[in-house]
């Protein structure tokens, strides 16, 4: 896959405690990469991906899924691919950060799972039920593979 098979990525820093912008857009832009040869047939389109707190996690959360609480990540498909527009993804600073420390992973290796987790959901995949669930993991832990990235499913003991 050449850099122009990537979609265009907007990514925005919506709060201090991440890394530099430049770091942040090649993460984002390896990990979709990643997640884009897993799909027979990828939705083009422009994706933004904002790096928040919490606090704005939270207000996301309470507007979109009725739930006033923080989480790790959030996508906002676009109902119509128009304008060339994908999708948006949101990842809160704190709750990744708890997570990845709590698994004991590289933050960036976290972020890269929840960026293809988000990108996923940007293609129409989901995972309400069990065979949703069990074929966006598989996808998800083949673009992590070839990012060299250990299974983020698998139990530790």
């Amino acid at each position: 896959m050449t850099r122009n098979d990537l979609p265009v990525i907007d990514v925005q820093a919506g709060s201090e405690g991440w890394a530099k912008l430049d770091a942040l857009t090649t993460l984002c832009e390896t990990a979709i990469g990643a997640a884009r040869q897993q799909l027979d047939q990828p939705v083009p389109g422009e994706v933004c991906i904002r790096f928040t707190d919490d606090a704005e996690m939270s207000e996301l959360n309470a507007r979109f899924r009725d739930r006033a609480s923080p989480t790790n990540v959030l996508s906002f498909p676009a109902h119509r691919v128009a304008g060339g527009r994908l999708g948006d993804i949101a990842l809160g600073r704190e709750t990744v950060f708890r997570e990845a420390e709590e698994k004991a992973i590289p933050v960036e290796d976290h972020v890269s799972h929840l960026v293809i987790h988000g990108f996923l959901h940007l293609q129409g995949l989901d995972h309400q039920t069990d065979t949703e669930a069990e074929t966006m993991e598989a996808l998800e832990r083949a673009a992590l593979l070839e990012l060299g990235i250990s299974d983020p499913y698998e139990v530790r003991t």
